[in-house]
């Protein structure tokens, strides 16, 4: 073999090695691309509790709503008619499913009821994946609803007056934030 060949072959050898290389920094960064350019799974929940209730018989446990609480409902129907939303839940009371109704005859949804009490709370993040969902309860469900779906405890049971709070959690691939708006 001649010097010259024993070049060339040198040449080519660190020729297809850096090919080799190159090849595998591309597949490598490639595979990063792919991850950086991976649209995030935005799922966005807004709960808010029902509106005033009837409280004139105080017997009554699934009271309807008054005069008051429907023109709240349908407020929350003006302020959420800008708002794309996937589902709305609400328990399965007359004042969750009455201030549920407006917004659900604009957005043309049905309202799906849920038991706060047997809330599998990763089932529901997976079968709202990517959605914007309304979620209508009580002073007491709605807060630990939003605890569970941040994953800690950070808001206490609302006062009995407060039918004005909108709890927003935005879950972006797993993590979650949230903040609490008071909408009178």
């Amino acid at each position: 073999m001649g010097v010259r060949t024993k070049i060339t072959m040198k040449f080519y050898s660190k020729l297809i090695l850096l090919t080799l290389i190159c090849v595998g920094f591309a597949n490598c960064s490639g595979d990063k691309d792919k991850e950086i350019n991976k649209e995030p799974i935005i799922s966005t929940f807004y709960l808010i509790r029902h509106a005033e209730k009837d409280r004139s018989d105080s017997t009554n446990i699934d009271p309807e709503l008054t005069q008051q609480g429907l023109d709240r409902a349908i407020r929350w129907a003006e302020i959420f008619d800008k708002v794309s939303i996937n589902a709305i839940y609400s328990t399965n009371y007359e004042r969750t499913q009455m201030t549920a109704a407006p917004i659900a005859i604009k957005k043309n949804l049905d309202v799906q009821t849920y038991d706060p009490k047997n809330l599998d709370v990763e089932a529901f993040l997976m079968d709202n994946e990517g959605f914007n969902v309304l979620i209508v309860g009580h002073s007491n469900t709605t807060p630990d609803f939003a605890n569970k779906l941040l994953k800690m405890e950070k808001y206490e049971a609302m006062d009995d007056a407060d039918n004005g709070s909108l709890f927003i959690v935005r879950v972006v691939d797993g993590k979650a934030s949230d903040i609490r708006l008071n909408i009178n």
